[in-house]
């Protein structure tokens, strides 16, 4: 069986990806270029995965690396829209500036939770960077702490994308593309 086969059309190649991530990488090594101490930056499993290894390998500073989990999708296409935290932090945040790695930002219930997550557990600031961001889904505004900042790659129309971490009932993570899923893989 090829993967390749249940989807209907590429939307980000491999070498579109890593150009992007790149640039993401370049963008935040700037702003973080004065910072006076080492960011924690957090992925969110597990799609995030992918985006957060290729992004840091670029990073030319400090940093500490932990992993957060959030569930609202289960094994469904759509968010329940009730996220909630079901693998926390090892790492302590408390003073420091958070730079959250998410796969894809859309309804932002999920990313709203996680920032006042990081909030409560004491982070002096919180970023966000998102390889996709679908804001024609968005119910919540994002409010970031601190002295954050918003970063995103694409921005993704509203299709169902599998691929480059991003799955659909754990498939389809490992492609190296961003591709719509055909919905009779789906339905």
């Amino acid at each position: 069986m090829s993967m390749d086969s249940h989807i209907e059309s590429i939307l980000w190649t491999q070498n579109e990806i890593a150009t992007k991530v790149s640039e993401l990488a370049s963008e935040i090594s700037a702003d973080l270029a004065e910072a006076s101490e080492p960011p924690v930056v957090v992925g969110v499993a597990t799609g995030a995965f992918f985006f957060l290894v290729d992004l840091v390998r670029h990073f030319k500073f400090p940093m500490s690396v932990d992993f957060i989990r959030a569930e609202s999708y289960g094994f469904g296409t759509v968010s329940s829209g009730i996220p909630k935290v079901s693998s926390d932090l090892k790492l302590n945040v408390a003073d420091k500036h958070v730079i959250l790695v998410e796969d894809i930002v859309d309804t932002g219930n999920t990313l709203s939770c996680l920032v006042a997550h990081m909030e409560s557990k004491g982070a002096s600031s919180v970023s966000v960077c998102t390889f996709l961001d679908k804001p024609s889904r968005r119910k919540i505004q994002v409010r970031l702490v601190g002295n954050g900042k918003f970063y995103r790659g694409f921005e993704c129309p509203d299709y169902f994308v599998v691929g480059y971490g991003m799955d659909f009932a754990e498939l389809y993570r490992n492609l190296p593309y961003v591709g719509v899923l055909k919905p009779e893989h789906y339905k």
